[in-house]
């Protein structure tokens, strides 16, 4: 029916972050049938009042989840450039800008932190109020927001204590936070709601979790009383060689586990599956137990903890110490 927004208004959407206004799209030569043509159609998409996005064509067979945060991140934009310079942006909205994504965020509402007054709430933002005061903020791609361990700490206040470990993990991993600083970004909110979470996760935080997998992965066998694994260990041979570098080594007990998020290797050719079961082998050969996890064992500890006790049983039966030598990544 359409082919696509007219080249002034693309590049007035392009320079604004992916959005634009109702009275850019006037200038642009369009009208209100027009919009709200394109709206009906699903070309368009109202990100808040008088603030629009042209959705990708490819947006309803996305995931759920990166289609929420692509309108996320837009509605955001928009909301802080409808208030004008009174508010920054916060909390998971401004993690998000970060670069912090975690799916288990709730992103049905933007977040920001108003410079004076009272906070308010609606459907579609979220205006808190400003304690504490914001007296630090970054601009990224026009947009002011919360600095990235504050924001962490903000987002963590909100949300459940395994989800919390997550993003202290991601932001830890991407370089965008720091043990020390999210510690300090706590002392902001001393004596809040959820301060206690938040401060267990920052203090369980790791940067070598890769995945909110394996960072939920770490919380479970912590809750089940597992030794603390060694994570992305580094397993070599008498010679010195890498056989290969694996979530997690529970280096007493001769196991490793490590958790598959998806299924790699469906509708690939089968070399990547061999040369894993040839890399498996190998860590087997060397006195290894290999235990896989998925995200329904997350949902079944009770399963999960007995396929490591059984794995335990079989590396302990072998009663002999394990060849080669381990190495750990960097935090």
């Amino acid at each position: 029916m359409f082919s696509g927004m007219n080249r002034n208004l693309a590049t007035t959407a392009a320079e604004r972050g992916g959005w634009f206004e109702r009275a850019d799209a006037h200038a642009a030569g369009y009208d209100d049938n027009d919009l709200r043509a394109r709206v009906r159609a699903g070309r368009w998409v109202r990100l808040c009042r008088g603030a629009y996005a042209e959705l990708r064509e490819d947006h309803q067979s996305r995931p759920e989840w990166d289609q929420a945060r692509w309108l996320h991140l837009r509605a955001a934009k928009a909301f802080y450039h409808r208030l004008g310079g009174r508010a920054v942006v916060s909390h998971q909205s401004a993690a998000l800008l970060h670069g912090i994504e975690v799916t288990d965020l709730d992103l049905g509402r933007v977040h920001l932190t108003r410079l004076s007054g009272l906070g308010r709430s609606g459907t579609a933002v979220c205006q808190h109020a400003p304690r504490p005061p914001v007296l630090e903020s970054v601009v990224l791609g026009g947009v002011r927001l919360t600095p990235a361990p504050r924001a962490v700490v903000e987002a963590i206040l909100l949300t459940t204590y395994p989800v919390a470990v997550s993003v202290v993990d991601e932001a830890l991993r991407r370089g965008l936070a720091t043990p020390a600083g999210l510690v300090d970004a706590l002392e902001l909110f001393r004596n809040r709601t959820g301060i206690g979470p938040a401060t267990r996760a920052v203090l369980f935080g790791d940067g070598r979790s890769e995945s909110v997998g394996e960072s939920r992965l770490r919380v479970l066998m912590a809750d089940l009383g597992l030794p603390a694994p060694l994570p992305q260990a580094e397993i070599r041979d008498e010679l010195g060689g890498l056989v290969g570098r694996v979530d997690f080594l529970l280096a007493d007990s001769g196991v490793i586990v490590e958790f598959d998020g998806a299924l790699k290797y469906a509708g690939t050719s089968a070399l990547p599956l061999v040369r894993e079961k040839q890399r498996e082998d190998a860590l087997r050969d060397l006195g290894y137990e290999v235990v896989r996890a998925t995200w329904a064992d997350l949902a079944r500890p009770d399963g999960f903890a007995r396929r490591i006790r059984s794995a335990t049983r079989r590396a302990a039966d072998r009663r002999t110490p394990m060849a080669g030598s381990v190495t750990a990544s960097g935090k």
